[in-house]
């Protein structure tokens, strides 16, 4: 039996090893680039190539942390060893697929995508610029659920409060293809809940300053981006925000007294056709953080592209390294995510258009 003491020592030991991984992350994005850089002085002298990372993410951010992660491990098994140089662009993410879709498929660029783009694509009245269907799949070093966090400052405990209140609360968002937006959207749709969303945030840290700042009073994120950096284990350990929800089938052990939204489905008789919508709009938490090449990539790049992800994901420094991290490792590969983003984008028309819906198109 674990007496109350030893359960306050754990946690407090285990919050300031995030603390320390987190400052740990920030330096390790500062002086990492350094490190690709003398790769990259070294790969030049052995007339060896040099990939670029696409990154629309400010450094230390968690598709950031990954992608890095990612790529040191990769770069050791690839022929001749080519440096990675990471190029981190703040952007919409639609932007970032579409450099990476646009790019020469010579294997000289990669990106790190976010999880949700199919969305974009079946919500498209035109062309989007891209085709997921085309792009060539690597892999993904994690698949992660999302969590609905509220400001402790808000009145909102439970989906019950805000579905029984007659005043939303105020979540922040980026834009419609993000987390923040159609993760609220799909409670509205199928819990029946109502949230006011405060859009246009450039990235996550942006959402989270205001909730500091008593701008806005929630945010819907990944659990693994949750538990990956500074400010939430701070903001746990201070009670500053509380965890409402959480979208996985199973509770994640992480979050072990928070219900599940099929849990809440179940409270609130969902029907059949909002269930159906809510997999068609969570199929992002199967694409995760996905390693992807330009389409048309040669089928022997793409091998070893894929072949040099799949070891990274098993070698003994790169699990060791997330161990001590809050970085939860839990892959899928490039092949797996082929056969996802065909699946996902050949959906029935009456369901598209339900998403449409929920999207606002």
């Amino acid at each position: 039996m674990i007496n109350r003491h030893s359960r306050t020592v754990r946690i407090t030991r285990w919050l300031s090893s995030v603390t320390v991984f987190s400052i740990f992350a920030s330096v390790t994005c500062v002086f990492f680039d350094a490190r690709l850089a003398f790769a990259a002085a070294e790969s030049a002298a052995s007339k060896q190539d040099t990939i670029n990372l696409l990154v629309g993410f400010r450094p230390g951010a968690a598709y950031d942390l990954y992608a890095r992660l990612t790529a040191r491990y990769m770069l050791r098994y690839l022929p001749q060893r080519p440096a990675f140089v990471v190029e981190n662009k703040p952007e919409n993410a639609q932007e970032t697929v579409r450099r990476i879709y646009q790019a020469k498929p010579d294997g000289a660029t990669l990106a790190a995508l976010i999880p949700a783009l199919y969305l974009a694509q079946l919500s498209a009245k035109s062309d989007p610029g891209f085709d997921l269907t085309k792009i060539s799949w690597i892999g993904s070093p994690t698949k992660s659920h999302y969590l609905l966090y509220m400001s402790t400052k808000a009145p909102f405990k439970t989906m019950r409060d805000i579905r029984d209140s007659s005043a939303p609360p105020l979540c922040g968002a980026g834009t419609e293809t993000t987390t923040g937006y159609y993760v609220p959207k799909l409670f509205e749709e199928t819990l029946g809940t109502k949230f006011a969303l405060r859009m246009g945030f450039e990235e996550g840290p942006d959402t989270d300053a205001a909730v500091e700042r008593g701008e806005v009073q929630c945010r819907a994120l990944t659990i693994d981006g949750f538990f990956s950096h500074e400010p939430y284990p701070t903001w746990i350990k201070k009670e500053i925000v509380r965890i409402v929800l959480q979208t996985g089938s199973k509770r994640d052990a992480r979050l072990p007294n928070v219900p599940t939204l099929y849990e809440v489905m179940d409270e609130f008789k969902t029907t059949a056709a909002n269930r159906n919508l809510a997999k068609l709009v969570l199929a992002s938490s199967d694409f995760g953080r996905p390693f992807v090449a330009p389409p048309g990539l040669a089928g022997d790049r793409l091998k070893n592209f894929r072949d040099a992800y799949n070891k990274a994901m098993k070698d003994p420094g790169l699990l060791m390294e997330a161990k001590q991290s809050p970085l939860e490792i839990n892959p899928t590969t490039g092949q797996e995510l082929e056969v996802l983003a065909k699946d996902v984008i050949a959906q029935p028309k009456e369901l598209v258009a339900r998403m449409n819906k929920l999207m606002g198109k």
